[in-house]
């Protein structure tokens, strides 16, 4: 692992930005399209208004979104669906592919199954996630499965 310290919050989502752009740019440039995931959270603002603000062509990206509160609609503030609404597929032309969690479905676990098999097809090239303050990724707080290999799991 590769640590980086920086002194500012904008300095951090620069690099951070700099680095996931570098490596979309180079899956595009050997495969013509890139997969990426994108994470919600006050670590990703800066990330991704530097992400959105890029020369990619979106036409050519398929994107995931990580995690989304079962049962949350779309409507509340903190929907994660809302969130990468506003800061990024209404910021850019238009993506290949942007796949979002219905935390709304009906039946939970066939929208499970469903995101698992898209994001199974599409090896991912770069994930935009931040470290929450106690450590987590996403949702996986302490006492997390970390031994799952299931793409997405209801926590």
């Amino acid at each position: 692992m590769r640590i980086h310290i920086h002194d500012s919050t904008e300095s951090m989502a620069q690099s951070a930005a700099a680095e996931g752009i570098a490596t979309i740019q180079a899956a595009l440039a050997e495969r013509g399209e890139a997969n990426v995931i994108l994470a919600t959270g006050a670590s990703q603002f800066g990330v991704l208004e530097v992400l959105v603000k890029s020369d990619i062509d979106f036409s050519k990206i398929r994107a995931f979104h990580l995690d989304e509160y079962i049962g949350l609609p779309l409507s509340h503030p903190a929907s994660f669906r809302r969130y990468l609404t506003e800061r990024v597929i209404a910021k850019v032309p238009a993506f290949k592919e942007f796949t979002l969690i219905d935390g709304e479905a009906a039946d939970i676990d066939a929208e499970i199954a469903r995101v698992s098999a898209l994001i199974a097809q599409s090896p991912i090239d770069v994930c935009f996630a931040g470290i929450g303050e106690n450590g987590h990724l996403a949702f996986n707080d302490p006492q997390a499965d970390f031994e799952t290999e299931a793409p997405y799991i209801n926590v």
